[in-house]
């Protein structure tokens, strides 16, 4: 049944290698149980219903994602999309988080309806070869920026933005030797090398009391009381939420389209011109958990980068996936020993995989400038805008105008013409920065 439903042997690997992949996955996204009830109870909504909705929305999202696209891409509401929903459009605009709700429900919709149609696909095709390799590496950048900032080895600084951490706190030194044991149990070829390296520093971390074991180990799950339903849609469609709910559908057609091209490139799921078979499913899945999400009462779902740890481990089908699911609706019995996983327990193995994603960047052509700025702006702007929409974005913009300027403007393309000015009214007139 699960070879029918999965095509394992096709893809190459066995039940063993996805479920281990999609406990990996789960483990370097399960902050998201933590961090975004912190970001979205800033406008008011109840933490406690925001755990669950999180959990049964990533749980719902992932299990559409394996079961309907058979990708091993798990997915969960977005980083800098839940905080333009907190501070932006409720905290800045004064919107009550109700109609946020029902803003980001008809996100949803309306992503559905071009996911059906295939445009969404059509657009991921019609992208160039150069930024697509320039995406794999400009996420593994990310990762890795994310990964080192998590364990402590790079911190903010008011004078040059960031800079090295504390070298003489044990927590950084575990992160780094973290990293090295990771690196080395992949380079001996160690089966399940990245979860190994996670639940070891998490050990150790709790018994040398650099972070705060579980205080208990079980607990009843419920529905979110106060969230679940509660959209408001009276003061939907008004100009101004107009516009709020097509910056909404604009970032995460990006940041989804960003994430597919890059993990997807890992994974091997993307043919030699650039195409990725079935990925308007993907986007399917990424559409029905946005709408479940804010049914529940949470911020966009988006498909999560984290995915390419999964990806590295050997995930290579919708199992990985569907194990991912598993672990977000198990979190909702076992929430305290999963939320408490500390980030520099899963920090190395952002930093590793990041770095085994670079290996984009071998194949640009960087004697060509009209290659290379594009590819450049694609791979900087993701790690330090905090966005792979931005990179993306930035990648488009720069190589139609480039394109256009040196008289090769045959080689763009109508999709890739109508995305630049897309970008540029976006970006002029709707941005969320």
């Amino acid at each position: 049944m699960l070879e029918r439903l999965f095509e394992l042997n096709r893809r190459g690997t066995t039940v063993a290698v996805e479920l281990r992949a999609g406990a990996v996955t789960f483990l370097t996204m399960a902050y998201i149980l933590f961090v975004n009830p912190q970001i979205l109870s800033a406008t008011g909504m109840p933490s406690e219903d925001v755990v669950v909705a999180t959990a049964l929305a990533a749980a719902v999202a992932t299990l559409v994602m394996g079961f309907y696209a058979n990708f091993p891409f798990a997915l969960a509401p977005g980083m800098g999309l839940n905080a333009y929903f907190a501070f932006t459009v409720v905290g800045s605009m004064g919107i009550s988080w109700q109609v946020a709700l029902a803003a980001i429900f008809v996100e949803g919709v309306l992503f559905l309806l071009l996911s059906v149609a295939g445009i969404r696909s059509r657009m991921l095709d019609a992208i160039p070869r150069s930024l697509k390799l320039a995406t794999m590496s400009g996420i593994g950048f990310f990762l890795a920026f994310i990964g080192l900032r998590n364990a402590g080895l790079v911190t903010a600084d008011e004078a040059t933005l960031v800079r090295l951490g504390d070298l003489h706190q044990p927590t950084a030194l575990l992160a780094a030797l973290g990293v090295l044991v990771t690196a080395a149990l992949l380079a001996r070829r160690v089966p399940g090398a990245v979860l190994l390296a996670i639940v070891g520093v998490a050990a150790t971390a709790w018994l040398a009391r650099l972070a705060p074991p579980p205080e208990e180990v079980f607990s009843w799950p419920r529905l979110p009381r106060e969230t679940l339903l509660a959209l408001d849609f009276d003061e939907l469609f008004t100009t101004t939420m107009v516009t709020v709910i097509l910056a909404f559908l604009f970032v995460d057609l990006l940041d989804t389209a960003g994430t597919l091209i890059g993990v997807g490139q890992l994974a091997g799921l993307v043919d030699e011109d650039g195409r990725f078979p079935g990925s308007e499913r993907a986007f399917v899945a990424d559409a029905v958990g946005t709408s479940v999400g804010a049914v529940l009462g949470t911020s966009t779902v988006t498909t999560y980068i984290e995915s390419a740890t999964g990806v590295r481990e050997g995930g290579r089908t919708g199992l990985a996936a569907v194990a991912t699911a598993g672990f977000f609706l198990l979190s909702l019995f076992l929430t305290p020993v999963f939320v408490a996983v500390p980030a520099i327990a899963t920090a190395p193995a952002l930093i590793v995989v990041g770095a085994l994603m670079m290996r984009g960047a071998r194949d640009l052509e960087w004697s060509r400038i009209d290659e290379a700025v594009p590819a450049l702006l694609t791979i900087g702007m993701m790690p330090f805008t905090y966005s792979i929409a931005n990179g993306i974005a930035f990648g488009i913009l720069s190589w139609v105008a480039i394109k256009v300027l040196t008289g090769r403007a045959r080689e763009v393309g109508w999709v890739m013409a109508f995305l630049a000015v897309l970008l540029g009214v976006f970006y002029t007139f709707l941005s969320p920065g």
